[in-house]
């Protein structure tokens, strides 16, 4: 009987729990956009990230890349925003638990960096194979 109250057992009533579920998506929504605009604010490597995804566009259709090429070109540039956004709450974390040097919260830090650092590492491989070859068809053309 214990095993079964445990798992039928209902879990505590939380401030995202109160409204109807409209009025649950739409503060969900919220917080998502309050999220997005405080890494633009705060995080300067959220910048440097739209400024690279507007490149890539700019050029996607300069060079009239095709459709499999603009699929690489949005998932990577939303997947490494994305990480930035993760690595930015990670970060924020850690903080409110320590202001302290701590070896540990380095290591959460770094390795949360490194996340986005690798995905950034494969967009800038995929522009290379998707932008490169373009660009040196144009050269041998003139």
């Amino acid at each position: 009987m214990r095993l079964l109250d445990r798992i039928f057992r209902k879990t505590p009533k939380r401030n995202k729990d109160t409204g109807t579920a409209i009025e649950r998506y739409i503060k969900s929504f919220c917080h998502a956009v309050d999220g997005i605009l405080y890494c633009l604010q705060h995080e300067h490597n959220m910048i440097i990230i739209v400024l690279a995804t507007i490149v890539a566009v700019f050029l996607g259709f300069s060079f009239s890349i095709n459709s499999y090429e603009w699929l690489f070109i949005i998932f990577i540039c939303g997947a490494i925003a994305a990480c930035e956004a993760i690595n930015s709450a990670i970060e924020a974390v850690v903080d409110l638990i320590t202001t302290q040097y701590l070896p540990l919260a380095k290591i959460a830090k770094d390795t949360a960096s490194s996340a986005t650092l690798i995905l950034c590492i494969v967009a800038f491989i995929g522009a290379i194979i998707i932008f490169v070859p373009k660009i040196f068809h144009i050269i041998s053309i003139n």
